[in-house]
């Protein structure tokens, strides 16, 4: 398929980019996008430096995508989507818990002082479990202004999301502005939100990708997080902090080292006070020695204050760079600050992902 191709398979249109990387290894070769949520990124291909390709991202054929995203009782406000490949969050990510109402599957919450109804898409499959709202408003959302562009070396795919109150009265209005560049050295992601309304905007993004083990091999795959803390949760089915922050030296949680930790454990954990590099990037590493791979993923956003991860017995690991914490507007916080960012009208805030492939030693 040539660069910027759109093409339809059965209910869904994915966008094709590719590149002619010429013999430089390792490299980034293709990725594939889906316009009719909030143009997440189905998956990505790359040849590593010993000539082997492989797939960036855990995701199915693309006829399982098409029956995978079909709105139904598994699909509801597009949950399927953070199922696998490359969602985008917003206008918050991981989960705001609130009142429950079972009548209509919303949640009533207080927004920093706005009493507000979300849908409440998310929940722990236990019986009894605590629903609530997961992963922001926009997963099932079409993009619009659709554009792919091709120059020298590179290839990208823009669409705009007038989201304005994200139909639950969010504060305010917002404008999104998504881009994805593939280059042969770097995949990236770049979001702009803006307040084009005449409140203040609370706003948090993020993303969910699930990063492939090409070996196939998740007992010595590797992940680097440079996270001193990470959030105390009740329990891995509901998932919900307790308000606690434990540091994580001497325990299975510290991913800190040079070349990172074994995913020995299953996990669904938020990281957070994040050693930053001098530009203020926070930097994390997935490795898997066996393919001889390794994936660095920059998130350039200063405003990235979070790391939530997730690993179960596949051959994958998700990283996402968040703004907010989990459950940001939670009383278990008693004030502390969880990365919400505010936008005063006509205000911005990026958000900012790269992905650049090495060869672990």
């Amino acid at each position: 398929m040539s660069d910027g191709d759109v093409h339809d398979t059965g209910t869904l249109d994915f966008v094709d980019l590719e590149l002619d990387p010429g013999g430089a290894s390792p490299c980034f070769l293709a990725a594939q996008f889906i316009p009719s949520r909030a143009l997440m990124l189905f998956q990505a291909r790359a040849r590593l430096a010993n000539g082997r390709e492989v797939h960036v991202f855990w995701a199915p054929t693309t006829s399982d995508a098409v029956r995978a995203l079909n709105g139904g009782p598994t699909d509801v406000m597009g949950n399927a989507s953070f199922s696998f490949g490359a969602a985008i969050l917003a206008p918050f990510a991981n989960r705001i818990r609130g009142k429950y109402s079972e009548l209509d599957r919303t949640i009533e919450t207080d927004l920093g002082g706005r009493r507000l109804r979300l849908p409440a898409n998310g929940g722990g499959k236990a019986i009894g479990a605590e629903q609530y709202a997961i992963h922001g408003l926009i997963l099932s959302t079409p993009v619009e202004e659709l554009a792919t562009e091709r120059g020298a070396g590179l290839a990208q795919v823009t669409g705009r999301i007038r989201a304005r109150d994200f139909g639950v009265r969010w504060p305010s209005s917002t404008e999104l502005h998504i881009r994805w560049s593939l280059q042969a050295h770097a995949l990236s992601l770049h979001v702009t939100a803006t307040n084009d309304g005449n409140e203040e905007l609370p706003i948090g993004i993020g993303w969910h990708p699930y990063f492939a083990l090409p070996s196939g091999r998740r007992d010595q795959g590797r992940m680097r997080i440079p996270a001193h803390s990470r959030v105390v949760v009740n329990n891995y089915d509901e998932v919900l902090p307790t308000g606690e922050v434990l540091p994580v030296a001497g325990t299975r949680f510290d991913f800190r080292a040079v070349g990172g930790a074994p995913l020995l454990h299953d996990l669904d954990d938020c990281f957070v006070e994040i050693d930053k590099t001098s530009s203020g990037a926070t930097v994390c590493e997935v490795i898997d020695p066996a393919a001889q791979y390794g994936l660095t993923i920059s998130g350039a956003s200063p405003q990235i204050s979070a790391i939530q991860t997730f690993a179960d017995k596949r051959p994958l690991v998700v990283i996402e760079p968040q703004f907010n914490w989990a459950d940001p507007y939670g009383s278990e916080w008693r004030g502390r600050d969880t990365g919400m960012v505010l936008l005063k009208p006509s205000e911005t805030v990026d958000y900012s992902v790269r992905l650049e492939l090495f060869t672990p030693k």
